[in-house]
């Protein structure tokens, strides 16, 4: 076995270095290590540039995380087959979205088959089983197994050129995984054990995907497609194909669902909690916009709950600009169109699962190859400096538990104020009490401006039943730190500078399509007062126990509010005249952090933060 596991590594070698076909004979094999070998540890992949023959029982076996890329779009032969792992880490209870990189096996001629989830092996892990696999076993039970693996056909189903919930279609008959499922569709199934991780191992084994790939799209439809390869795909070629600009929109919807507490370990579609995480990217594959699924994440007392493991962003998981190996996701079709979106072999490249290539699933690596695009330490992605960028966090509280909606701005001078491909976010769904940008009378996670002051960039809430509201914002990149970024509440006339403090809200039900708008200057028309309002300086004397806001132009301040970290008013004080020196006491307050706002009577907000100490 040693003998002839080396003699197949000397061959991928020799493969991976030039070779226009390939042919595997009968009964022989060719085992490919991506972990790669002395003296050339990274040459894993195995590149064919025409056409792969696999006689009759004859393998190709691609492990830890090898691939095989193909340049022309010349088909493939034979009836022998191709073996690829794959590892999906929900549980029982949590889908993953997947798409197959083989088809079926129909004839010696045939390609780009249909597959059927029966062709999921069972793989032999471990030196000397680095072959081998046994057939998976099929189950109408609502739960499945690792240990033989064991495929419960109930969560097996497939989403094409719809809109609605109830238009999933069955990739299953009942214990048997018999449906096909055409090449470049995507597929949902879920894990198995009853973990936070489950932590299971997939052997796909067919005949390889090979050549352009279409899968049908509908106008304004949702389709589960996926990378339909034995490599890496790159979304930044995949989106901005010229055949797809017009069949898909430019964000790739990918499913997370947190199954790790007891009350989201259920079947019952009403106790999961789970979204879509949006993805778009730039043509030059460098600025990637991306923002999490929607979750609950505090529970009554605050607590945050924890979430799928998977990359630092925010505790949810992000994905990247590569897309693995039997990885399924959303598309949208364009708004105006029915037609085909395409994989090509153009797509393909060699990227190990890492920093820039990650599957839904949970744990991975950190190895990449790829230093294109750099990542901060909470996992989000560092722009050019010729970019700007914030994101929006709007917290919910619904039934004493609280979700956030994230929302992204992009900015640049090659934006406009129509549609930018790859720099916005379309949004896939909304909740009952949600938030949202628009354009063209259609809703979006992330929008790309040029830059400038006077920009008003409104904000749409939806409420369903009164309850408190926070805005936040985090992940500021390349402003000024003089650059106010306000949230404007018209009904209220308030401006809040969200990168001095929080806003935080009691709001009733209703949708507030005009109440809510982002801007950079607290104003349009601004007068003497407000450009002189960052004058004032707010100080706090802990040895006499005061707080005094210096006002050295003799601006017409309304009020003086100080609150406590949980938002909480400690002190309001409402004033008629106009003073260079304002005094509170503040000896009745605990130890600890405050915020003092101080109001204009043009309702121009300036918030500082004080640390009082007895």
């Amino acid at each position: 076995m040693k003998n002839t596991l080396i003699a197949c590594l000397l061959l991928c070698f020799s493969v991976a270095s030039a070779q226009s076909d390939l042919f595997v004979s009968n009964g022989s094999y060719i085992y490919v290590d991506g972990n790669g070998f002395t003296p050339a540890p990274d040459v894993a992949p195995l590149f064919v540039t025409d056409h792969v023959n696999l006689d009759a029982n004859s393998h190709i076996y691609l492990r830890n995380e090898a691939q095989l890329l193909q340049g022309n779009n010349v088909g493939n032969s034979g009836t022998g087959e191709l073996s690829v792992y794959q590892n999906g880490t929900v549980n029982q209870w949590a889908y993953n979205y997947w798409c197959s990189p083989v088809g079926g096996i129909l004839s010696n001629t045939s390609v780009n088959n249909d597959f059927r989830v029966n062709q999921l092996d069972d793989p032999l892990l471990g030196t000397p089983n680095l072959i081998d696999s046994n057939d998976s076993a099929f189950s109408t039970a609502y739960n499945g197994a690792a240990n033989p693996l064991l495929i419960s056909t109930r969560w097996l189903w497939m989403f094409v050129s719809s809109d609605e919930y109830s238009e999933w279609i069955p990739a299953a008959t009942p214990g048997n995984a018999n449906i096909d499922i055409a090449p470049g569709l995507g597929f949902t199934m879920k894990g198995s054990g009853t973990g936070v991780i489950g932590n299971t191992d997939y052997d796909f084994r067919g005949k390889p995907n090979n050549g352009t790939i279409g899968s049908p799209v509908a106008a304004g439809q949702f389709t589960l497609v996926g990378n339909p390869y034995p490599s890496a795909i790159d979304s930044a070629a995949f989106i901005h194909d010229a055949d797809n600009l017009n069949a898909i929109e430019g964000t790739l919807f990918y499913w997370e669902q947190d199954a790790s507490l007891p009350a989201t370990q259920s079947h019952v579609l009403q106790d999961y909690v789970g979204g879509y995480s949006e993805f778009s990217i730039d043509a030059s594959g460098v600025i990637i916009s991306n923002t999490p699924a929607v979750f609950f994440k505090y529970d009554e007392q605050d607590n945050v709950l924890p979430l799928p493991p998977g990359p630092p962003a925010n505790g949810t998981k992000m994905a990247q600009r590569y897309i693995p190996i039997g990885q399924g996701f959303m598309v949208e079709g364009s708004a105006t169109t029915t037609g085909t979106v395409r994989a090509k072999n153009a797509h393909r490249v060699y990227e190990k699962e890492g920093a820039q290539s990650y599957f839904f699933r949970g744990v991975t690596n950190d190895d990449s190859d790829s230093e294109e695009i750099q990542f901060q330490d909470n996992g989000l992605p560092i722009i050019p400096p010729d970019y700007k960028r914030f994101r929006v966090n709007v917290e919910f509280t619904v039934n004493e538990s609280k979700y956030v909606r994230q929302m992204l701005l992009n900015f640049h001078d090659t934006a406009t104020f129509g549609h930018d491909r790859g720099l916005e976010l379309h949004r896939s769904d909304n909740y009952a009490s949600d938030a949202y940008f628009t354009q063209n009378d259609r809703a979006f996670s992330g929008l790309a401006y040029p830059f400038d002051e006077t920009l008003t960039i409104p904000l749409v809430v939806d409420i369903e039943a009164q309850q408190p509201l926070r805005f936040r914002i985090f992940d500021i990149q390349n402003f000024d730190d003089s650059q106010g970024i306000y949230i404007h509440d018209i009904e209220e006339n308030l401006y809040v500078d969200l990168r001095i403090q929080h806003y935080d809200l009691n709001i009733e039900p209703g949708n507030y399509t005009d109440r809510f708008e982002i801007v950079f200057i607290p104003g349009q028309a601004l007068s003497i007062d407000d450009l002189e309002f960052s004058d004032l300086t707010i100080r706090q004397d802990n040895n006499i126990q005061q707080l005094s806001v210096i006002n050295p132009n003799g601006l017409d301040v309304k009020t003086i509010e100080v609150f406590d970290v949980a938002g909480k008013r400690m002190l309001n004080q409402i004033y008629d005249s106009v003073s260079n020196r304002y005094q509170l006491s503040t000896e009745g307050l605990s130890e600890g952090v405050y915020i003092v706002n101080v109001t204009s009577k043009a309702n121009t907000v300036k918030s500082d933060k004080i640390i009082i100490k007895h």
